[in-house]
């Protein structure tokens, strides 16, 4: 087992900073160390580019080109991933 260096992530910490390092949300220092993960990692790099062609794919998605039910089932879902709604 290979033991890390303390400023190394782990791919799960790497994971949970996706949508902040997208966002451009990260500090200088963490946005560092991200990349340099993602550069080293070919899962966490395949993670990161699935997670934008999701965002390139739905970015042009708009409320209203959704009909009623697809607008319920997604907020339905978002709020279960929340902790919202226990359903």
């Amino acid at each position: 087992m290979r033991v890390l260096p303390r400023h190394d992530l782990h791919c799960q910490q790497a994971v949970e900073l996706v949508t902040d390092y997208l966002d451009g949300a990260l500090s200088r220092r963490q946005r560092r160390r991200f990349e340099a993960h993602v550069k080293d990692c070919p899962n966490c790099s395949a993670y990161l580019e699935q997670i934008q062609a999701v965002i390139a794919m739905t970015g042009t998605v708009h409320p209203e080109d959704l009909s009623p039910q697809a607008r319920d089932d997604l907020t339905t879902l978002y709020r279960r991933w929340r902790g919202d709604d226990p359903g």
